[in-house]
């Protein structure tokens, strides 16, 4: 969990928007290189803070779907936080050094942003808020402002409404199931167009019909 900086901020969508999802996931399917490179997501936060809980929330509705063929860490069964992260970011970094992580976790803002998604390039910093030292981590950030920070932040979490963490991280799990779809019918699309565009005469095999020109 993190307070986040408005210099770092690209795009910001509430989660009750009208159409988020598809919203999403479009931004999505062009940030993240699904079909082109490993994809690890991590789900950062604990399932012992209703607040934090909105990274395990959405690794498990993730892990859920047997559709979604991307590794997920951090699930509510088997959270990804402060005390596991910087091993499980060493041993990424050992397995997986060419993969593209898309780091998730959950983060505190002023009033009229509570419900917020972010969608940042680059690393996020987990436990800033609550004066924690983590390392960076992330490719792509994915922030849900689930509460109002700058005072008792801990408890602020704690008293945190599972019900908006809950809706917050299906509306994301959904987008990026979404777009992890979209990504294979975009991929199957795009070798379509390539076959229509291709010279059509080099599917004749007589090779001396195909260079009469």
């Amino acid at each position: 969990m993190r307070n986040f900086d408005h210099a770092e901020l690209n795009i910001r969508i509430h989660y009750k928007e009208t159409g988020a999802v598809w919203k999403l996931s479009t931004l999505f399917l062009d940030n993240i290189p699904f079909t082109t490179k490993e994809v690890l997501f991590l789900c950062i936060g604990t399932d012992r803070s209703t607040g934090d809980a909105l990274g395990p929330l959405i690794g498990s509705l993730l892990t859920e779907n047997k559709l979604f063929p991307y590794q997920v860490i951090g699930t509510l069964e088997n959270p990804l936080h402060a005390l596991n992260l910087e091993e499980t970011i060493a041993l990424i970094q050992r397995h997986h050094p060419d993969a593209f992580l898309v780091a998730i976790d959950a983060c505190l803002g002023k009033s009229d942003s509570v419900g917020q998604l972010l969608i940042q390039d680059g690393p996020l910093h987990p436990g800033k808020a609550v004066g924690k030292e983590l390392p960076a981590v992330g490719n792509l950030a994915i922030k849900g402002v689930v509460n109002i920070g700058g005072f008792m932040e801990h408890s602020v979490l704690q008293s945190t409404r599972l019900h908006l963490s809950y809706e917050m991280g299906r509306t994301v799990s959904r987008a990026l199931q979404l777009a992890s779809g979209r990504s294979k019918t975009k991929q199957t699309h795009d070798r379509h167009d390539d076959r229509h565009h291709a010279d059509r005469r080099d599917e004749i095999r007589y090779t001396d019909l195909r260079q009469a020109d």
